[in-house]
């Protein structure tokens, strides 16, 4: 590098101040660059909002910078650049760092003073860091904008020799100490908007200080004053700098203020490891009094099962005893009356005998021996370790039902014994003694405990769906057979299927199952103008059945004469469902894509009663124990109930699904499942809520796939069935959310003759066969199969 030709004491230029500035402008206009180590610029530290300023960190950042400067100095090197934007500042301590000029190419070469070489390459030298300066304006402050702020800083920073300079002769060590007054001033002056600090900057320049900064720091405002002292020449040296009253005061201080962050710092480390150590504790804990709880409420059932056992058992002990009694006081008998029998009838002696033996053997058959019940749970022990953890899901969901039933109760409670202070008189409804919550809950834990253990053994009774007999359309004069309803008469003695084929199909079923044929013929066959939906039996009239179709036609037919005589033709669009009551067979309901639900009277002409809703009516039914009530599976992905002698609302909205409910099916008078295209079927209770709108299923069954296709729902003695996406049937129980059972249809490679899976294909519908282990199902390519759980 060349000599300055204007530096005080021999030194040399270090850069040009102005492609420095120019540089850091354009660079802060590239972008922000990502801080390292929280590392900031001293620009942006100094201009950050509301920063306070204290004295011993401020005089410990200019310490610093005055040292980088000195090392420059003692090398006979001016800085020239010393100003923040090409420093960066590290928490905690405030450590100062020299950076590089942000142009990088800059033909002056290297920055860091402490580490310049004479002979250094300036291009040749990669840089360490580029200048943090440059990292985003926003960090800044709205206030204080980076680059106009940089732009700026070149004005300040200039001694006045240097702006007087017309030759260009650039830095000397002497302006290198002005710039040092300024770095002090701005460390010891804070503004709160961009135009203060410019007027206070201008009046710097004329060594003019505010008055705050004189009341406040005499002497940091006297230092400074003497670092920008007009003449250079009375300038202080860098050396006289550091030996300075001002900055060596300050040492002890500034000892003591790091020794004091560094206990702090290892204070707050120590917080952070209590702190994480105590949250880990408590969760830990949580964890702990959880499984403590679990473990009483294990110890609990495991206490009343002892007891329902014990109970169980001696009344298998008094049935025996009672038996052998019998047995013995017969035999007795036969001994003491029949003497003569046996002397003038010997060949009845072995008749006798024989009777003797036979009554053993029944008593034998009645008890049940410890070592068949032996063999019965170690037949199921394996399939119950098979699905665990189901299983351990399902207890768990089940039995904290129960605390949260018994925690109502006692809410309730107290909200009577609230109710009941400071009355000198306590009247029977209102009495405490009429909560008897221990028996109440042991009333509650027995009967969950049978519940659960009924489900339990619904659950493990059977290990797989098999096939009985399948049966397979082959209509010729319609490429589609995806069969969209199913169900069986009155009787269950024969079965009907209907689809996009326009058809009503009846089969018997005795036929299908007992004859094995490639190809069964339907006894009955029924043409309709339109693709078909749904059908459903009348429950007594034995040979009617009602359909809905694609146009919106709902009609009753007389299978015995194949032909219609009802025909209902209010509804506007297609009719997803229809369903007769139980109990009153004249009544009969339909949902349609119109949004409404039409109450037929097969005695009357015209719909009885028409419920305008805001969505698709996809399913409905009527409550299995009465004609008043019915739901209805909305698109709106709600399920409304309604009276039937008040249709003007719904009684009740159950809300859940997160899509289109599909299929709506009374499992009991106060129970529902409901299916969705959200892959879920979802089990409520329409006692739980006093209100009109129950947000809680009581179970929610997942495991099969349906997210847009109708798969059909049937239930049956609390198993319920439906289909899924997957070309697989799927079982559940209604106690538990996890499948009891799967089958998949399986289609043959018509070349190779093997099994393959074909994704487009699903189950379309299912059925029980009444409240039998006979599920009848089929899927879109119209394969029908009966199933039984075995």
């Amino acid at each position: 590098m060349e000599p300055s030709r204007g530096a005080v004491g021999g030194g040399r230029r270090w850069g040009d101040a102005e492609a420095e500035a120019e540089a850091e402008g354009d660079a802060a206009e590239e972008g922000r660059r990502p801080e390292e180590g929280g590392e900031v610029s001293l620009r942006e530290w100094l201009d950050r909002p509301g920063r306070a300023v204290e004295a011993a960190e401020c005089v410990h950042v200019f310490r610093q910078v005055a040292e980088a400067v000195a090392v420059a100095h003692a090398q006979g090197v001016a800085v020239g650049s010393a100003r923040p934007s090409c420093f960066v500042v590290s928490p905690p301590f405030a450590r100062v760092a020299f950076i590089e000029s942000a142009s990088g190419s800059d033909a002056s070469g290297s920055c860091s003073g402490s580490d310049a070489s004479e002979d250094a390459d300036p291009e040749a030298s990669p840089p360490r860091r580029r200048d943090g300066a440059a990292r985003g304006e926003e960090r800044a402050g709205k206030t204080f904008p980076l680059k106009s702020v940089l732009e700026m800083e070149l004005n300040w920073y200039t001694s006045p020799e240097e702006a007087d300079d017309s030759a260009g002769s650039g830095s000397t060590f002497a302006s290198d100490v002005y710039r040092l007054g300024v770095l002090l001033f701005e460390l010891f002056c804070t503004f709160e908007t961009i135009e203060e600090k410019m007027r206070a900057m201008a009046n710097l320049r004329h060594r003019v200080l505010p008055p705050q900064l004189l009341l406040k720091w005499p002497k940091e405002a006297s230092f400074c004053q003497l670092l920008m002292h007009p003449v250079p020449e009375t300038r202080p040296k860098m050396s006289e700098v550091l030996q300075s009253d001002f900055l060596n005061q300050s040492r002890n201080n500034l000892e003591e203020r790091e020794a004091a962050l560094r206990l702090r710092e290892e204070i707050e480390e120590q917080e952070l490891l209590l702190d994480f150590l105590q949250q880990l504790q408590k969760r830990k804990q949580n964890i702990a009094d959880n499984l403590q709880d679990t473990v009483a409420f294990l110890s609990s059932d495991i206490n009343e099962v002892l007891h329902q056992q014990s109970a169980l058992g001696g009344q298998c002990v008094n049935f025996s005893s009672d038996l052998d009694k019998e047995v013995c006081s017969g035999t007795a008998e036969d001994q003491s009356d029949c003497g003569s029998r046996k002397r003038f009838r010997p060949e009845l002696q072995g008749v006798d005998m024989e009777e003797q033996n036979h009554s053993a053997e029944e008593c034998s058959r009645t008890v049940p021996s410890s070592e068949l019940i032996q063999e019965s749970v170690l037949s199921k022990s394996s399939r119950l370790m098979q699905n665990f953890k189901k299983l351990e899901t399902a207890y768990f969901l089940t039995r904290s039902k129960l605390v949260k039933q018994v925690g109502n109760q006692v809410s309730s409670c107290h909200q009577v014994s609230k109710r009941a202070t400071g009355s000198a008189v306590g009247t029977e409804g209102s009495s405490i003694d009429n909560f008897p919550l221990e028996k109440q809950y042991g009333r509650r834990q027995r009967g969950w405990v049978n519940s659960f253990l009924e489900g339990l053994c619904k659950y493990l009774s059977f290990s797989k769906l098999k096939v009985r007999a399948e049966l397979k359309q082959c209509d010729l004069l319609n490429s589609s057979n995806l069969v969209c309803s199913v169900g069986f008469d009155r009787d269950k003695e024969f079965f009907a299927t209907a689809g996009v084929n326009k058809k009503i199909k009846v089969f018997e079923y005795d036929m299908i199952v007992n004859e094995h044929r490639d190809i069964h013929y339907p006894v009955v066959e029924m043409s309709n103008r339109s693709k078909l939906s749904c059908i459903c039996w009348n429950s007594y009239m034995k040979s009617h059945i009602a359909s809905s179709d694609f146009e919106g036609i709902v009609q009753v037919w007389d299978v015995t004469r194949s032909q219609v005589f009802v025909d209902m033709r209010e509804h506007e669009r297609r009719v997803w469902s229809v369903d007769f009551s139980i109990v009153d067979p004249t009544k009969l309901v339909s949902g349609s894509d119109d949004g409404s639900v039409k109450l037929w009277d097969m005695n009357q002409a015209g719909s009885i009663g028409t419920i305008r809703t805001r969505a698709n009516v996809c399913s409905v039914q009527f409550q299995p124990d009465t004609a008043r009530y019915i739901a209805i599976g909305s698109a709106d992905h709600k399920i409304y109930c309604y009276d039937l002698r008040n249709i003007r609302a719904p009684y009740c909205t159950l809300v859940g699904h997160t899509k289109t409910v599909s299929y709506v099916k009374y499992l009991d008078a106060s129970t529902i499942v409901s299916a969705s295209t959200d892959n879920s079927l979802k089990l409520w209770d329409l006692s739980m809520s006093p209100g009109r709108i129950i947000d809680s299923p009581i179970q929610t069954f997942t495991g099969h796939t349906n997210t847009k296709n109708f798969v059909g729902l049937s239930i049956s003695d609390g198993y319920i069935a439906t289909g899924s996406e997957t070309n697989e049937v799927f079982v559940y129980h209604k106690e538990f959310p996890m499948p009891v059972l799967a089958y998949k249809f399986t289609v043959s490679d018509p070349i190779s003759g093997q099994d393959i899976d074909d994704p487009t294909q699903f189950i379309s519908c299912v059925c029980w066969r009444g409240q039998s282990s006979t599920l009848l199902s089929t899927n879109s390519s119209g394969n029908i199969k009966i199933l039984e759980m075995d």
